[in-house]
């Protein structure tokens, strides 16, 4: 497979290369929380359409986007997108499996699981085996691929949904302000009152602090 794409072809231009190439309907798929030792794996997947209307207004990498920004492009994202969809790995999962095969097995079911089969995938970062479609793993791919910076939208603003939730069960740990991601108000509170269920043992700092006070650890 040969594909031409240009320095200054734009976030849209590696779907317009394959498209080129003969690839018709191409899907990216992005990860949001594989960093955070708290909370969910989410990896979403989306084919966005090939026409100038079908592209999304101010879309880029998730993390460039402010709050309000992620959840408008979220809105234009599934109502324009041919097809999206999101998989959950559990915290439990994500100790059982490691992070980086937890996140190539997210991103892998992302992709199955759209309704309608595309001609070829773009994943960030990983490139990603057992497809039933070629693909290409790209190196900041929601920074060059507007498909996948469109499943960065998703998978975020999924995440961070989940995560406020989690804030409302367990509102000690303040996981509507830090998401689960390891920042030092995550770890003060953390310190203070032990891991909950939907804390990551596989990452040191909740296994550390557990050990530092095994009568808090697994907080209900």
């Amino acid at each position: 497979m040969a594909f031409v794409l240009r320095r200054d072809a734009g976030l849209y231009g590696f779907e317009r290369a394959l498209r080129r190439a003969g690839f018709g309907l191409i899907a990216g798929a992005d990860e949001a929380g594989r960093g955070a030792c708290a909370g969910p794996l989410v990896a979403a997947s989306v084919i966005l359409g090939s026409t100038p209307g079908a592209q999304v207004r101010g879309l880029k990498d998730s993390k460039l986007l402010t709050p309000l920004q992620r959840e408008r492009c979220y809105d234009e994202i599934v109502s324009k997108a041919v097809a999206w969809s999101v998989v959950l790995i559990e915290p439990g999962d994500c100790d059982r499996l490691g992070m980086h095969v937890a996140n190539i097995q997210a991103l892998r079911r992302a992709i199955s699981r759209l309704h309608v089969r595309p001609d070829f995938a773009l994943t960030d970062g990983f490139g990603v085996d057992g497809l039933a479609v070629p693909s290409l793993g790209v190196w900041k791919g929601d920074a060059v691929a507007g498909c996948v910076a469109a499943a960065s939208v998703i998978a975020k603003v999924t995440r961070d949904r989940i995560m406020r939730t989690a804030h409302e069960r367990w509102p000690a740990y303040r996981f509507d302000v830090h998401k689960g991601y390891c920042t030092p108000l995550h770890q003060e509170h953390l310190d203070a009152n032990g891991p909950c269920e939907i804390h990551r043992w596989c990452f040191e700092n909740v296994r550390r602090t557990a050990r530092a006070a095994p009568d808090a650890s697994r907080a209900g």
